[in-house]
């Protein structure tokens, strides 16, 4: 083969190379992350993590899907700030249909460089509420001119609606995908994926800078973003219901170990547990006091067990857990706090199970031993030797040391009134029988 031929084949596969990663190279890798949760401190961490990931990896956008029903102010400014000093563009689309973004979603949805809705979707709502306490006018009117103010920062810039926007932080007003579309809230419509990057191919956005950028979306590479371990078992106790199951469920892990010390397993469990659910309630807007009556429901079916008040005392355990868990977390939304049929549901098994347990463990004690030495104690035996206060007695099919009150006749029975290490203190049985 000569020099021209090799020349040749080298250009034909150096060709065919190209033609093969073209459509590769040209591809506009965007990073995907899904939310379907309340906004919370995990959320915030995940969606941190994906911008940082993006900007290292030279991603051209990423897309946030999201379905919530909002969470808590703190996240969503952090979430905020976050997307707002994103070096790439942040595309966030509410989907699929019959999904919303109300309360902290809307604003996350105003604060994106594109904001996007399917068809059949929904957004604001977003009127701020003061969590753990009832709010007066002055108090209140700070409060929605503050959100009202941190609307407005972002909307302008990006060249949407800002009166129609701030009204759903001060009048809770809400609107459909085409209603958000008219008002100038939102940028584009779409009905799935495909054709929202259909849209966005090409477009010219104001990024929050001012600066003008241009997206291309003619290929698109889908890079699917994943949260941590960590943050899946979090985002998962982050439910407050969960969180709540978990905490009464180590409780009573616990409560188990107690009465029936050195079982170990359940002690371990319930440690675990109750430090994993403190851990996730900490992330929450958590009422510690509910723990006193978390605590003083185990009080109350343990002095159940005890006392045998005819379910009086174990109803009130249960009631007092229902209303610790109805007031374990405050949150500004109904899905960020715990059901009451979740409450009840906890509550009331719970408690017949605690009651069950300690009304064992209070018969036991009760229980006349009936091993050992101390299960020598009234039984009856008889002397093989002349107890002239001390001999020895068969017992048991053994023989024992010893010692009586007054003398007793070989053959005669006894009975055991006290162990002192080998030696039994007894009384004749005659004596004891006329005694009783």
């Amino acid at each position: 083969m000569t020099s021209l031929h090799r020349s040749f084949i080298r250009i034909l596969l150096a060709a065919f190379f190209i033609c093969a990663v073209a459509p590769t190279l040209s591809a506009q890798r965007v990073v995907h992350i899904r939310i379907d949760s309340t906004i919370n401190p995990i959320t915030q961490e995940f969606i941190e993590r994906t911008i940082d990931h993006a900007e290292r990896t030279n991603a051209s956008a990423v897309l946030l899907e999201i379905s919530t029903p909002g969470g808590l102010v703190d996240s969503t400014r952090g979430i905020i700030e976050r997307m707002l000093a994103s070096k790439v563009p942040i595309i966030v689309y509410v989907t699929p249909s019959g999904s919303r973004a109300a309360s902290a979603g809307f604003f996350i949805l105003e604060a994106a460089d594109v904001a996007a809705m399917s068809p059949g979707t929904n957004t604001g709502a977003a009127h701020p509420v003061l969590m753990g306490a009832k709010m007066d006018d002055v108090m209140k009117s700070k409060v929605e001119n503050d959100a009202a103010a941190f609307m407005r920062s972002f909307v302008s810039k990006r060249g949407r609606n800002v009166e129609v926007a701030e009204s759903a932080v001060r009048e809770s007003k809400s609107w459909t995908d085409q209603e958000a579309m008219d008002k100038h809230l939102i940028d584009v419509i779409a009905k799935d994926r495909t054709d929202l990057f259909k849209q966005l191919d090409g477009r010219t956005i104001t990024r929050f800078n001012g600066e003008k950028q241009t997206l291309h979306f003619n290929s698109v590479q889908v890079e699917d973003f994943r949260m941590t371990l960590r943050q899946g078992i979090l985002g998962w106790l982050m439910d407050p219901n969960i969180a709540f199951l978990v905490l009464a469920l180590g409780a009573l892990a616990l409560y188990a170990e107690f009465n029936h010390p050195g079982a170990v397993i359940p002690g371990v469990v319930g440690l675990v547990a109750i430090v994993v659910a403190v851990f996730a309630l900490n992330l929450l807007p958590t009422r510690y006091a509910a723990f006193t009556l978390i605590i003083a429901a185990f009080v109350l079916f343990a002095l159940e067990a005890k006392f045998m008040s005819h379910g009086v005392l174990g109803i009130g355990g249960v009631v007092c857990l229902t209303l610790g868990g109805l007031l374990l977390v405050d949150g500004p939304i109904p899905e960020m706090r715990v059901k009451l049929w979740t409450a009840l549901g906890v509550s009331v098994p719970l408690g017949i199970i605690t009651v069950g347990l300690m009304s064992l463990a209070v018969k036991a004690h009760r229980n006349k031993v009936v091993t050992g030495q101390q299960g020598l104690i009234g039984e009856i035996g008889v002397a093989q030797s002349p107890l002239a206060l001390e001999g020895k007695i068969f017992i048991h099919g053994e023989l024992w040391n010893a010692v009586a009150s007054e003398p007793v006749a070989v053959g005669e029975q006894v009975v055991v009134n006290r162990v002192e290490g080998l030696t039994l203190e007894v009384t004749p049985a005659s004596k004891a029988v006329s005694a009783n």
